[in-house]
C-alpha cells in the first residue's frame, strides 16, 4: 500500500520545504552508508501480494472495505481501488524449509480470509490484471478511502496537465487505444514483491544481478495478457502501469525527461546512486514534513527514520526498488523486486520467489559478473520483450547471443537456482518442490498468459463472445487457483 499521508494536496511552500528535507536525508543517507552499522547478519526476505475481489459474475467487486472488514487480520491492507486488497507477509529467513511452511501458512491465511470475502459477496482472486475489468467499471467511486491514493492521483494529473492516453497493443493487433481522467487502469496491475534484506557492500550486487534477471522472471511468470476486453501483451501489467502513472506530457517525453515507472539508465556502483537519481530528476508527488531532526539523530547515535526520503522513494516505481527501512532500531537495506504479477496459485508465487532467490544469488557473487558482459541497454531490451512475448520471447545473454527464454532457464539459470539455493541453505526438499514447477512450465511453454489465451480462444470458438469467455475463463482460474496446482497442470475448459 505504501505509507498513508495526512493530506489529499499541498501547497508550493509545502512542496518546496519538503524538497528541502528530502535532500538533508540524502546527506544524512550517505554519512550513513560510511558510518552506520546496518543489519544484514541473516538473510531475511518479505513477500507482498495484492489481490482482485470479484463477485459471483466475476466482474469486479468494489467491496474491500467491508472485506477487510470481514477477514479482520491486519495482514490484509486496502490497495488503490476498492476491488483490490493487499497480503503483506512478515519477514523470515530464507535457509532451511521456510518456504514450504510459509506455503502452508499462506494458504491457511487465504483460505479464511476467502471465507470471510464470500460472507460479503466477494471472492479473491490471484491474477496480474483481472480480465474482466472494463472502463465502465471506473465511471462511479473506485478509489479506496485513503488519503495517499487521493493525493497521489491528483498530483500525477497535476504534474501531467492533461488526461493520460493509453496506448497499448498486442501481438495480433488487438489494441487499446483511449485517454484516461485518473489513473484508475493502474489499479488493474497486481503484483508480487519479493524482498531481499542485504548489505551495504553488497547492495550494488544485487541491483545490477536483479535488473539482468528482470526478463527471464517476467518470461516465465506473464499472467496479464487481457485489459478492457482485449489481448494485448503476454505481462500488460508492465506497459499499462508505465502508461497508467505517467507523469510526463508529449512534449516532456519528447525532451527525454525520466519516466515515473523507471527500469533505469545504468548499472550501479551503491545504493546511493538510486537514491541520488531519485531526488535529482524526480520532483515530488506527495510532499508530507515530519519534524525529524535526522542529523540530530544520527549525531546522537540513533537511525533517523528519513521519513521524506523514503516516502519520495515510494512514488519513483522502479522495478527493481532499493529499500531503507529501521527494525527495532536497526537500519537495513532491501532490494524490493517489483515485476512479478500476482497468481496463478501460491504454489506458482513461491516457484517464482525460489527462482529468484536463488539465481540472484549466484548473479550476485560471479567473479565475472553478467553486468561487465552485458549492455544496460540490452538488459532492458530483454525486458520489453519479454513482457510483451512472455514465454516465447528471445533474449539475450552473455554466452548464449539470442535464445528462447525457456531455452535459457533450463540450460542456464534453472541449474543456477538450485545452486544458490543450496548456498543459502534452503532445503532440498524446498528446491525440488518449487524449481520443479519451473522446469514444468518451460517443458511445456505454459505460464498464467498463455493459458488464460488459450482458455479463452476455446471458449470463443465454443460460440461465447469475448466478455463472456473472458468471465467463463476467470471462472475456471479461480477454480484452479484454489487447488494449489501449478498452472502449466492445469486442463483447458
Amino acid at each position: 500500500m505504501g505509507e498513508e499521508v495526512t493530506a489529499q494536496s499541498y501547497t508550493r511552500e509545502q512542496r518546496q520545504q519538503y524538497r528541502e528535507k528530502v535532500r538533508q536525508n540524502l546527506d544524512v543517507f550517505e554519512r550513513m552508508l560510511s558510518q552506520s552499522v546496518f543489519e544484514f547478519d541473516r538473510p531475511m526476505t518479505g513477500l507482498e501480494i495484492e489481490l482482485n475481489l470479484v463477485d459471483d459474475d466475476y466482474q469486479p467487486k468494489f467491496a474491500n472495505a467491508e472485506v477487510l472488514e470481514a477477514i479482520a487480520d491486519p495482514g490484509y491492507q486496502t490497495e488503490l481501488a476498492q476491488y483490490n486488497i493487499e497480503l503483506n507477509v512478515p519477514p523470515r529467513p530464507l535457509p532451511g524449509d521456510s518456504a514450504i511452511q510459509l506455503e502452508d501458512e499462506l494458504r491457511g491465511s487465504l483460505n479464511a480470509a476467502s471465507t470471510a470475502a464470500e460472507k460479503r459477496g466477494a471472492h479473491i482472486v490471484a491474477v496480474g490484471i483481472l480480465p474482466t475489468i472494463m472502463p465502465k467499471h471506473f465511471e462511479g467511486e473506485w478509489i479506496s478511502a485513503n488519503n495517499r491514493y487521493t493525493a497521489l492521483n491528483d498530483s500525477i494529473f497535476y504534474a501531467r496537465g492533461e488526461d493520460i492516453y493509453l496506448d497499448i497493443e498486442g501481438p495480433t493487433g488487438e489494441r487499446v487505444a483511449t485517454y484516461c481522467n485518473s489513473i484508475a487502469p493502474e489499479s488493474a496491475c497486481t503484483s508480487v514483491q519479493l524482498h531481499l534484506q542485504v548489505a551495504p557492500q553488497d547492495f550494488a550486487a544485487h541491483w545490477n544481478a536483479a535488473q539482468a534477471l528482470v526478463a527471464p522472471q517476467i518470461a516465465l511468470a506473464a499472467n496479464s495478457p487481457f485489459f478492457f476486453g482485449q489481448r494485448l501483451h503476454a505481462e500488460t501489467r508492465i506497459e499499462l502501469f508505465s502508461q497508467a502513472t505517467d507523469t510526463r506530457s508529449i512534449e516532456l517525453k519528447n525532451q527525454g525527461v525520466r519516466p515515473r515507472v523507471f527500469f533505469g539508465e545504468r548499472w550501479i556502483t551503491s545504493i546511493f546512486d538510486l537514491f541520488e537519481e531519485n531526488v535529482r530528476y524526480f520532483p515530488a508527488l506527495l510532499a508530507e514534513v515530519s519534524d525529524e531532526d535526522p542529523v540530530a539523530k544520527l549525531e546522537a547515535g540513533e537511525a533517523p527514520s528519513l521519513s521524506e526520503l523514503r516516502l519520495h522513494n515510494g512514488t519513483v516505481y522502479r522495478w527493481n526498488r532499493p529499500i531503507y527501512d529501521i527494525v527495532q532500531g536497526t537500519p537495513h537495506l532491501r532490494v524490493e523486486n517489483r515485476v512479478l504479477p500476482a497468481g496463478p496459485t501460491l504454489i506458482d508465487t513461491l516457484a517464482n520467489a525460489a527462482f529468484y532467490y536463488g539465481v540472484i544469488r549466484k548473479l550476485a557473487s560471479d567473479d565475472r559478473p553478467i553486468w561487465s558482459k552485458m549492455s544496460f541497454a540490452a538488459a532492458e531490451q530483454n525486458f520489453r520483450d519479454a513482457a510483451r512475448d512472455g514465454i516465447e520471447s528471445r533474449l539475450y545473454w552473455p554466452g548464449f547471443g539470442e535464445v528462447r527464454a525457456e531455452e535459457l532457464v533450463l540450460r542456464h539459470l534453472l541449474p543456477m537456482a538450485h545452486e544458490g539455493l543450496a548456498e543459502w541453505g534452503v532445503s532440498a526438499a524446498v528446491r525440488e518442490r518449487y524449481l520443479s514447477v519451473i522446469e514444468g512450465r518451460c517443458t511445456t511453454s505454459t505460464n498464467g498468459a498463455t493459458w488464460q489465451t488459450d482458455a479463452v480462444a476455446k471458449l470463443q470458438a465454443s460460440g461465447l463472445d469475448r466478455q463472456s469467455a473472458l468471465a467463463e475463463m476467470l471462472r475456471h482460474y479461480a477454480r484452479n487457483m484454489h487447488s494449489n496446482e501449478p498452472v502449466h497442470t492445469w486442463p483447458l475448459p
